[in-house]
């Protein structure tokens, strides 16, 4: 024990000592953290030797995972801290190295400038303030530079542990509402920071919580100022410092590669593995994994008696089940009529609002081109969009199934070979393509498409001549429809019929686009001037695929992937999610209004009903046009509310097994509260777990 001691005080008395308290005091609130949640857990918990040793053996190791990404910055600044870079022979190679960088982020777009200016001038200016910190500790003696050194490395001490211990606070809030550590649920928090700052400032004392926190930071700073005194002070070679900086830098490589989230699922009792997790690990898990458990976090039905009541709902006249497996839902689906060849463009037009357009009452003009299509084609007037986002716009899109909680399974793992509609065009001899006029990685667009049965073109495939303007999302919608116009006319030279997808960015922040297309000036970077930009370019292309042979055997769909915006005074205001589509085959289809209610996961089987086509489906969506009357239905969604509209009410279902009905305002978004009705609660809880039942259990996929 002495030895130890003896160890523990030479360790602590190191340059690198600051290191070892840094691990103590993530160690030492982790700690009380997780006393703190298991005592307030209290009958909950399962009181066994078993139990405890596993929830404070198992979380230690998670807390020394964090630990290890924790010193990186501090290891980093312990190693290269030295008077040698202020020596004469070192400082133009200094000084060198800030003006390189500044000029590289001045001229670069790595930190977009015309998506975010103040962020991009942002990160010239923090190089700029380096430099000029720099100089001015260069003129200084060394006793002021270690003075400076001592206060920096205060400062970094005193942020991460008021930072750990508003997270020890944050967890118990967390804890206190879901009974759970982060999980996507925080994720989501950040991207409602207004909602979720608000509903927090009116729910706890927030001045008094940072008052204090910050009181107990400045405490534990204080108590350590004699380690970060001997820290900076320690003379240790620069050969010496880099050994024991690479041997530290190797436990958070390990970390990285061997420490999984699976090692908490030690027990049969649910609180004692969240126990055992750190909330910091679990809100970085949900990031890669992208998913809320529905079993977990809504309220559920058995499996088979969910099964049967989705199987009663996705039966049709033309369309039997294959199978009398209650969990399968694979139906034979068969027109009476043969199957059409037509060629099929899919256009996903970026943020589309139907109150963009004329046909629903907007007067500012500026939907001309659509307009005028809407009244020679199909128009939607009663279509919602699954979600809030393009990604799960796509998946609505490409694999007509409800929106599960979460993020969308365009960006989750394990996304390849699922039952898509361009599995199902594929097998009928098509040639399939998704065309982006950004860049395919961006939100795993590449991977998931091209695992799914297309094949990927984005903007890589436009020569440098051939792109007028880009922005930081893609090309100007214009130059992406030259870039189609030109795949169709090769897929119409190969022989086969083609399937399509376009997805447009323009009408996306900053709206900007070339200048002299319309009368809105890009300067203005409005909204409406990229609406009337994308109308533009739609009515461009579809007037110069006019002109092409396979023209008249082309049917266009163009459809939005979500609204503009989603916000309202309730979770899911319907008026949030409402969007136009248009179906346009002047030789093929006679212009009619389509005034059913419809899912945007309707979409790929209502395409695939057009053509006649029979095949086997396991799609949760259906042929608009051959639905019997009163089995319309729409998914709406966030990434956790889980809305389902049926006969003119909205059934909401959230985390904690929380289920509302809703009598919804179709024109303002707002929402009367109402009674449950029992069969709509029923319909919305088995949609939404089934489609949760077959993702997990690998069900959804292409045979």
């Amino acid at each position: 024990m002495l030895r130890l001691r003896s160890l523990l005080q030479k360790g602590l008395a190191h340059r690198f000592g600051i290191i070892l308290l840094l691990v103590f005091i993530n160690l030492g609130i982790s700690f009380v953290t997780r006393l703190g949640l298991l005592l307030y857990t209290g009958k909950g918990f399962d009181w066994t030797i078993g139990n405890l040793l596993g929830v404070f053996g198992i979380g230690l190791l998670y807390d020394l995972a964090i630990s290890s990404y924790l010193i990186i910055p501090f290891v980093l600044h312990l190693w290269f801290t030295s008077e040698k870079i202020y020596e004469p022979a070192m400082r133009k190679w200094i000084i060198g190295l800030y003006a390189a960088l500044m000029l590289f982020f001045s001229f670069s777009q790595l930190v977009p400038a015309e998506y975010n200016a103040a962020l991009h001038w942002g990160v010239v200016v923090l190089f700029g303030l380096r430099l000029a910190i720099y100089l001015l500790l260069a003129k200084k003696g060394p006793a002021f530079r270690l003075q400076w050194r001592k206060y920096v490395l205060a400062a970094d001490i005193f942020l991460v542990t008021f930072l750990l211990l508003f997270n020890a606070i944050s967890e118990y809030f967390f804890w206190n509402e879901f009974s759970t550590r982060y999980n996507f649920i925080a994720v989501d928090y950040l991207i409602y920071t207004t909602e979720v700052l608000g509903n927090i400032q009116e729910s706890y004392p927030v001045g008094w919580i940072i008052t204090g926190v910050l009181i107990v930071s400045f405490a534990i700073v204080w108590f350590l100022r004699a380690n970060v005194r001997r820290s900076v002070k320690q003379p240790i070679s620069f050969s010496r410092r880099s050994m024991i900086a690479l041997l530290l830098l190797i436990f958070p490589a390990i970390t990285f590669l061997f420490v999984t989230n699976k090692w908490k699922r030690f027990s049969s009792n649910a609180y004692a593995n969240e126990l055992a997790a750190n909330g910091l690990f679990e809100f970085g898990t949900a990031f890669t994994h992208n998913e809320l458990d529905f079993y977990k976090f809504y309220r559920v039905l058995p499996d088979e008696e969910a099964f049967n009541i989705v199987r009663k709902q996705l039966e049709t006249p033309n369309a039997h089940f294959v199978s009398n497996d209650p969990f399968n839902i694979e139906r034979q689906v068969s027109y009476a009529e043969p199957e059409k060849k037509m060629n099929v463009v899919l256009i996903s037009v970026e943020s589309f609002s139907a109150n963009f357009m004329k046909a629903f009452g907007n007067e500012q003009n500026i939907t001309p081109c659509l307009d005028s299509l809407a009244g020679k084609g199909l128009l939607f007037t009663n279509l919602y969009s699954s979600g809030t986002r393009t990604v799960r716009g796509l998946e609505a899109l490409s694999l007509s199934i409800p929106p599960t909680p979460g993020q969308s399974i365009v960006k989750r793992p394990d996304n390849e070979n699922m039952f898509s509609l361009g599995s199902v065009f594929k097998s009928k001899g098509y040639i399939t393509q998704y065309l982006y006029g950004g860049y395919g990685y961006f939100d795993n667009m590449n991977v998931f498409f091209s695992g799914n049965h297309y094949d990927v073109i984005d903007r890589n495939a436009l020569r440098p001549d051939q792109i007028h303007y880009a922005n930081i999302w893609g090309v100007a919608d214009e130059d992406l429809f030259t870039l189609t116009l030109q795949q169709l006319d090769s897929n119409y030279k190969c022989g086969k019929p083609f399937f399509s997808h376009v997805m447009t960015v323009s009408n996306h922040r900053p709206f900007t686009y070339p200048e002299g297309r319309i009368d809105i000036p890009p300067s203005r970077q409005a909204r409406e001037g990229a609406v009337k930009y994308t109308d533009y370019a739609i009515g461009q292309f579809i007037r110069k695929a006019s002109e092409k042979p396979w023209f008249k055997n082309t049917i266009f769909v163009i459809v939005a992937d979500h609204c503009a915006g989603s916000a309202g005074s309730v979770e899911l205001p319907v008026t949030g999610y409402h969007i136009p589509m248009l179906i346009y085959s002047p030789d093929n289809i006679a212009p009619q209004k389509i005034d059913r209610l419809t899912a945007q996961i309707d979409i790929a089987p209502s395409i695939l009903g057009l053509l006649k086509f029979n095949y086997r489906s396991k799609f949760f969506g259906q042929d608009i046009f051959s639905l019997p009357a009163g089995q319309e239905r729409a998914f709406i969604s966030t990434y956790q509310g889980l809305g389902y509209l049926k006969n003119g009410e909205l059934i909401v279902q959230s985390p904690t097994q929380k289920v509302d009905q809703y009598k919804p305002d179709f024109t303002t978004g707002k929402a009367q509260k109402e009674p449950l009705t029992d069969s709509l609660v029923k319909q919305a809880i088995a949609f939404y777990q089934s489609a949760s039942w077959l993702l997990k259990n690998n069900k959804y996929r292409s045979n």
